[in-house]
């Protein structure tokens, strides 16, 4: 499918493309078909299912590369992939699924130019993918905001399962990011001149947007980190807390139990055993000694 880039993307066929800068979005078979066809002079050996990265190579006269975009429904599962090559006549993306057709389709829909060129083109292109991120990182700070609250409300059932995930989700929308940064720093060198040097602005606005978002990124994968630890914190101040009360329970019998050991021990001549007043005695002591130590412990504020 072949479209040129006028005041919008419109649909021509090859043979109407005339000079005009173009895109074009061909699956792997109609590549290796018509490649030739093409004046970019290169032989690009491509296999759709060994690309993992976001990338661009520069060649003598042409830029080739490819597309690894997390799925922002689920950033830690399968990335879509496909390739690109570009000179200073057009891009072409070859594409086996519809992750590229769907990107053009939303440029179509959405943007009109003043100044149309093949690099407002690959902006607004990179701009579609990163699309709605913003909003998608406020999501996640959200939800981190509210398992924040949790914990400090002193719910101990925080979902760490789901904040792993997140994390993770993170961590990959974060490479995702850098790797479209060093694209768009390729594209910005202009080593071969196939850009205007007045529209490498372009490139220079798309890094500034990639970089706030990567350290929105970096910022949400510290956030993850600190909610784990205060999670953390919070379970070793009730396990704190749990001992505080066991040593003072155990403090206060200590005593309790010397004098249970001490009248256990059955000697002849132990005068209290015979004496009236010594139950009675025996009993006012222990009373005295657990209610001194409680008075102690709470000028110790360990109650």
């Amino acid at each position: 499918m072949f479209f040129v880039i006028e005041e919008t993307l419109r649909k021509v066929s090859r043979d109407d493309i005339k000079g005009q800068p173009y895109v074009a979005v061909l699956s792997f078979d109609e590549w290796q078909k018509t490649k030739e066809s093409f004046t970019m002079g290169i032989d690009m050996d491509l296999d759709l299912s060994e690309i993992f990265l976001t990338k661009a190579e520069v060649n003598y006269d042409s830029l080739t590369g490819s597309f690894a975009i997390p799925d922002r429904n689920n950033p830690s599962g399968e990335d879509r992939k496909f390739a690109f090559a570009l000179d200073e006549n057009g891009v072409i993306f070859i594409d086996d699924g519809d992750t590229a057709m769907k990107l053009i389709t939303g440029i179509q829909r959405t943007k009109k130019w003043k100044m149309p060129s093949l690099e407002r083109f690959l902006y607004d292109f990179l701009d579609q993918i990163v699309k709605g991120d913003l909003r998608l990182m406020e999501k996640y700070e959200d939800e981190l905001d509210a398992m924040e609250q949790k914990v400090i409300d002193g719910d101990e059932n925080l979902p760490s399962g789901r904040l792993n995930d997140i994390r993770n989700d993170i961590r990959y929308l974060r490479i995702h990011y850098e790797q479209l940064m060093d694209l768009a720093q390729e594209f910005q060198e202009n080593e071969n001149g196939f850009f205007a040097p007045e529209n490498l602005r372009y490139f220079r606005l798309f890094i500034d947007r990639a970089s706030r978002l990567y350290d929105t990124s970096m910022s949400l994968r510290d956030y993850t980190m600190q909610l784990r630890d205060l999670y953390k914190a919070q379970l070793d101040l009730k396990q704190n807390r749990i001992m505080t009360v066991l040593t003072v329970v155990t403090t206060i019998f200590m005593p309790l139990t010397l004098i249970v050991g001490w009248y256990g021990m059955n000697f002849r001549y132990m005068p209290e055993l015979e004496w009236r007043w010594g139950y009675p005695v025996i009993i006012i002591l222990s009373i005295v000694i657990v209610v001194a130590s409680l008075l102690f412990f709470k000028k110790k504020k360990w109650l």
